[in-house]
């Protein structure tokens, strides 16, 4: 059976869609995800459900779905049973896209680093020089950071340059922290903080305030930044450590 692009794009983005929510999706929300008009999506969807890849709704609550053949038509597995690995950009995870493999092509290159990242969706939800982030993966938790510069809509796949891969901890907080946790109080400047992390070896603090309620924490890094913008030994660590702490 051969499917035109756009009949790919909605079908992959109705798969996508319909494991979201688990609900039968409307023509219109596969649209907005396309950036097609809605009509071009609904007309599509007749001869979609005339190949038997999609079984329609009716009424106010419906929309549609996938078949069992539409899985065998774009050769996908059984996602139901899948872990979704997502794409973020700008911070948001992209609607309608999952990510299925990943694949490094300058593996042995000096220089280079970059990666074919194979998709379910629309790869024209995309635009050269967008930066992306990937994962993290259900087993090692792999995060992989890059910049799009290629696009292949035959393999619905995106070219990332990748600049960054960091590996989550698996295990528990506990196994990578110091004990007993040493603290600085709100009140303490950057001379205070280099002794205490020559002392005892470490990177960083939290930050307390007078009644002892964590107010932020300050690393070696921050201390640099604040150096290098002109902060004196005896400023406030209170000027550059993070406040925005989870």
């Amino acid at each position: 059976m051969e499917l035109s692009p756009i009949q790919k794009d909605i079908l992959i983005t109705l798969i996508t869609l319909y494991h979201q929510s688990s609900h039968s999706i409307k023509g219109e929300e596969i649209a907005e995800v396309l950036r097609r008009n809605p009509g071009t999506v609904r007309n599509q969807m007749q001869a979609l459900r005339a190949l038997g890849l999609v079984d329609g709704v009716p009424g106010p609550k419906g929309g549609y779905s996938p078949t069992a053949r539409a899985y065998t038509e774009l050769n996908l597995g059984d996602l139901e049973h899948q872990f979704e690995v997502p794409i973020v950009r700008d911070g948001e995870k992209v609607k309608g896209v999952r990510v299925t493999e990943l694949g490094f092509t300058t593996l042995c290159h000096p220089d280079l680093c970059q990666a074919v990242v194979k998709i379910i969706g629309s790869v024209k939800l995309f635009n050269m020089g967008d930066m992306v982030t990937i994962g993290p993966t259900p087993v090692n938790k792999l995060l992989v950071r890059g910049e799009v510069f290629g696009m292949d809509e035959n393999q619905e796949a995106l070219l990332i340059s990748v600049s960054e891969m960091i590996s989550l901890p698996k295990r528990p907080i506990s196994h990578y922290m110091s004990t007993p946790v040493r603290t600085l109080p709100i009140t303490a400047t950057f001379r205070d903080a280099i002794h205490l992390f020559n002392k005892h070896h470490i990177h960083g603090a939290p930050v307390l305030d007078d009644a002892g309620n964590l107010t932020g924490i300050v690393t070696l890094s921050d201390i640099a930044r604040g150096l290098d913008t002109g902060s004196t030994l005896d400023a406030p660590i209170a000027q550059v450590m993070t406040t925005d702490v989870v």
